[in-house]
């Protein structure tokens, strides 16, 4: 018994171990070319300050270099702004205070205060507030001299001026990714839908709650197609290289939207469908044909941007869907009937997808049809 425990311990954390030797696998190959960027720059920003400025040790260039580029397009100006801004305050405030006031503990708290102050006041980033502090202290720490603080400023401008070069040079893969997430995001959406017809044709409550659990963890998709349309709009916005890219990668961060509402939609469909498995509730065949054929039209859109498209090929497929969503029968089950309307919302959504607005694809929707008169 001990030892067939001992096994499964095992057996569960060599999974868990490789689980997360994937994700950190994963991790780095996603940040690799910024890894390699960042370590380009600075030996670039180090080479250009000591070899043809001649500075002795031109530390901060490197470090304002990798400060600027980051491992994240995002913000990337921005941060190059900031780290060169908040050195040239800490120089100055700092050279100027030390030539006042001398170098000390109780002169290095009043040089970093005002420091910080002055950065604050001046509305200025994080990363903006903490080099003026941090320079301000290597100005009243560090350097022996007045005249040497101005190195540090220079350097600054170098390491700056190598990310700003460098910033230009981006891979095509950040604007592949907005298109490939949102085509995971699409895949998802169709295997709920294939899973809930399955729960709901089977009367199987422990598959529904499985499902259900599935569907309640997808959360992370959409997180991550907003941080790929994030980067990639931040891609076609610092590099001059890829501005033409600029409104295919737009149109794709349009789509987080109607796929965060038809993922939205699926995880209630999803519930439904294990309630009335739980309940055995019987849910219309027609219901269960209309998920089917709404999950072979999902995957319709899945390939389509998957290739980079718009994914208005698969327009038809969905609006078959939807004129099938007028002809289906009626219950009095209220379960079955919500399947129906977040079958539809779903259709909605996936049609925003393919480039209709949201009251276009609404109207695409036929009316229901109405219960039987009772006698």
């Amino acid at each position: 018994m001990a030892e067939s425990s001992v096994g499964r311990w095992t057996a569960r954390a060599g999974h868990r171990s490789r689980r997360e030797t994937r994700v950190r696998l994963a991790r780095w190959k996603a940040k690799r070319w910024q890894i390699a960027q960042c370590a380009l720059a600075a030996g670039a920003a180090w080479f250009i300050a000591s070899s043809l400025l001649g500075h002795d040790v031109p530390v901060f260039a490197p470090i304002a270099a990798v400060l600027s580029l980051g491992t994240s397009y995002g913000q990337r100006l921005r941060r190059v702004a900031e780290v060169t801004i908040g050195v040239a305050l800490g120089v100055l405030l700092g050279d100027l205070l030390v030539a006042w006031l001398g170098s000390g503990a109780w002169q290095l708290v009043v040089i970093v205060g005002l420091a910080m102050t002055v950065a604050v006041l001046a509305d200025g980033g994080q990363l903006f507030v903490n080099q003026a502090a941090v320079q301000a202290i290597f100005v009243a720490g560090l350097i022996p001299t007045q005249g040497a603080a101005l190195t540090r400023w220079t350097d600054a401008l170098v390491g700056g001026a190598v990310a700003l070069v460098a910033a230009t040079a981006v891979p095509a893969a950040p604007l592949r990714r907005p298109r490939e997430q949102a085509a995971v995001v699409v895949r998802k959406v169709s295997q709920l839908l294939r899973a809930a017809a399955v729960v709901m044709e089977d009367a199987d409550p422990v598959h529904g709650m499985s499902v259900l659990a599935d569907a309640r963890s997808t959360d992370g998709l959409i997180r991550e197609l907003q941080a790929a349309a994030d980067e990639g709009m931040a891609v076609v916005t610092s590099s001059p290289f890829r501005i033409r890219h600029r409104p295919q990668v737009r149109r794709m961060a349009e789509l987080v939207d109607p796929l965060d509402r038809a993922l939205r939609s699926t995880r209630v469909l999803v519930r439904q469908a294990a309630v009335a498995a739980y309940r055995g509730i019987i849910v219309p065949a027609s219901y269960l044909q209309l998920a089917r054929d709404l999950a072979e039209a999902t995957d319709l859109v899945a390939a389509e941007l998957a290739a980079g498209r718009q994914a208005i090929g698969a327009r038809p497929a969905l609006l078959a869907v939807a004129e099938a969503s007028g002809a289906v029968e009626r219950t009095e089950a209220i379960n079955a009937e919500v399947v129906l309307v977040q079958l539809r919302s779903i259709v909605v959504d996936l049609l925003g997808v393919t480039g209709m607005g949201q009251f276009e694809a609404t109207d695409a929707l036929p009316p229901v049809p109405q219960f039987p008169d009772r006698d």
